[in-house]
């Protein structure tokens, strides 16, 4: 069988020991000759795997006591009605760099006002804007980090003068983040730490105590968080699955150094492509170079190729290159290149690029 890269922008790909736990944890979970499927989310294997998969969050970014770790449903689009319904008082401010960012700047009027400090859609969100200026009157800043779309990512903890938020959906463990800057973070798993189906939320405990207006039990945040004693919450039936393989593919990044070393391979991924996408003589790369995402590389044919876009597609799609293909709005291509996607793969693009250039000059 012809080896397959996988470039998808979500679901993932995964580890591939992260996986094969999975499938022997459908067949027997912990030993109890019950599939992980199966169990109930109150026996005590399960209870431990919670409680050891929020300590890995904890151990590998460094999160500090004075923040609750939870586990939730919905995706992170559910989360763009939370975090306001929760934290917005009179006005939130939002930076505006992608689909993902407009969304969740307009389900957070519902709440409120919400102020666009910034954004970057009249260049097809292909740069992060610079010098804006952050209103202190707001209650918190938003921030996507990472634009899987458009290919750009903000690499850097900013300094905020008010409660900072951010999606991290598709950058979170790529990196070491210095939690304390942020008031919450969240984000979908599906990009970096597991599959569809659980959201991550870290977020300040003081932030639980707002009490703004009245909430549904489920969109409180209060709700899920540990008790005093730090007993885990579940109130409802958490996704047992999707977090069971969170939990061995954050194993398996403390394994192979924790989020330094994570840091560094997948810098060493993003610079193999883009030295290649700089180079190539039929490509070139659609993101501003200042802001280029290590996570979603954006690139389409160069002037005077465009109408080998197809035969490129096919070309990479007979080497085993999957999910190359560019999100509508902006066409070309985009390699993500997450986490656990092999160095090996991305090599292989970059072999595909090259043979593809001698070919057609």
């Amino acid at each position: 069988m012809k080896q397959m890269h996988n470039f998808n922008a979500g679901p993932c790909v995964l580890p591939r020991e992260a996986v094969e736990a999975a499938i022997e944890a459908i067949r027997n979970f912990d030993n109890t000759g019950i599939g992980i499927l199966e169990i109930s989310h109150r026996t005590p294997g399960w209870e431990r795997v919670m409680a050891e998969t929020r300590q890995l969050w904890r151990d590998l970014l460094n999160i500090p006591d004075n923040y609750e770790v939870l586990f939730l449903g919905g995706g992170a689009s559910t989360q763009f009605f939370h975090v306001p319904a929760n934290l917005l008082n009179k006005k939130a401010a939002y930076l505006q760099t992608g689909v993902w960012a407009k969304k969740a700047a307009k389900e957070a009027k519902f709440y409120g006002e919400v102020e666009v400090v910034a954004s970057s859609e009249d260049k097809t969100y292909s740069y992060i804007p610079k010098d804006y200026v952050i209103p202190t009157d707001a209650d918190y800043f938003h921030i996507t980090t990472n634009n899987t779309i458009y290919g750009t990512e903000i690499r850097y903890d900013m300094d905020c003068p008010i409660d900072l938020v951010a999606d991290m959906s598709s950058d979170i463990m790529s990196r070491p983040v210095d939690v304390t800057k942020y008031a919450m973070i969240y984000g979908g798993a599906q990009k970096n730490v597991g599959p569809a189906g659980v959201t991550f939320v870290i977020i300040r405990r003081d932030l639980l105590e707002k009490n703004y207006r009245p909430l549904q039990t489920m969109v409180n945040y209060k709700t899920h968080a540990a008790d005093e004693d730090r007993n885990i919450s579940m109130f409802n039936t958490p996704p047992v699955f999707p977090i069971y393989v969170m939990y061995e593919t954050l194993k398996w990044v403390k394994k192979i150094g924790g989020l330094e070393a994570m840091n560094k391979i997948n810098v060493e991924k993003a610079d193999l492509l883009y030295n290649e996408i700089d180079r190539n003589s039929m490509f070139v790369g659609t993101a501003a170079k200042e802001d280029r995402s290590i996570m979603n590389v954006c690139f389409v044919m160069a002037p005077g190729h465009e109408d080998k876009e197809k035969a490129f597609m096919e070309f990479a799609k007979e080497r085993g290159m999957v999910g190359i293909k560019g999100h509508r709005s902006v066409g070309g291509f985009r390699a993500s290149i997450y986490n656990a996607c092999p160095v090996e793969s991305v090599k292989a693009l970059v072999a595909c690029m090259q043979e593809f250039e001698a070919a057609n000059k």
